[in-house]
């Protein structure tokens, strides 16, 4: 897995209409991890593509009447199968932290990466995702200088009160230890 112009080689991707330029492009300094599901605790459809995409048939599910009109959507997402998708470049703000503030900073899009993974706060998620989000974290750590380990935040902490995801089934220490095995 390598990034080229701002897109990772190797993945599947899906340009998506829910972006637009940062401020300063070369302010890359945070990443947002988020959860999310289809209709909510469902996985494994295309759901997500199409909410990102504003695709969304409002008619698909009951819960599609409430989100279909969102304009939302992050830089990557990985299923639970460990397939990524990218739906925006790097360089480029999505929308998907929302009113947010990191260590005083607001509007924490401005200045970050949001990476989608596939699933809820109460379901663990899979080895595969551990696996992918590990690698494409130390890729954006390789090219991207202002991002570091230590500025990987929760949606739940750019956004304490609003969010609560990745929520209680994401385990961090496990996400620590494989990005410290990384670096060996």
């Amino acid at each position: 897995m390598n990034i080229s112009e701002h897109w990772l080689t190797d993945v599947t991707r899906i340009p998506a209409p829910n972006f637009d330029e940062r401020p300063d492009p070369a302010d890359i300094s945070l990443l947002v991890i988020h959860c999310i599901s289809l209709p909510p605790g469902e996985f494994g459809n295309d759901y997500i593509t199409q909410l990102f995409c504003n695709q969304l048939d409002p008619a698909g599910h009951p819960y599609f009447q409430e989100i279909y009109q969102l304009q939302v959507s992050a830089h990557l997402l990985i299923k639970r199968t460990g397939e990524i998708v990218q739906y925006v470049a790097f360089d480029k703000r999505a929308w998907h932290a929302g009113q947010s503030n990191y260590q005083g900073r607001e509007k924490c899009n401005e200045f970050s990466i949001g990476i989608e993974l596939e699933g809820t706060e109460q379901v663990a998620y899979t080895d595969a995702q551990y696996a992918q989000l590990a690698g494409v974290i130390d890729e954006l750590l390789k090219n991207y200088p202002k991002l570091s380990a230590q500025r990987i935040a929760g949606h739940s902490d750019v956004a304490p009160g609003r969010k609560t995801d990745p929520g209680e089934s994401f385990d961090w220490s496990r996400l620590w230890g494989l990005l410290a095995s990384q670096g060996d």
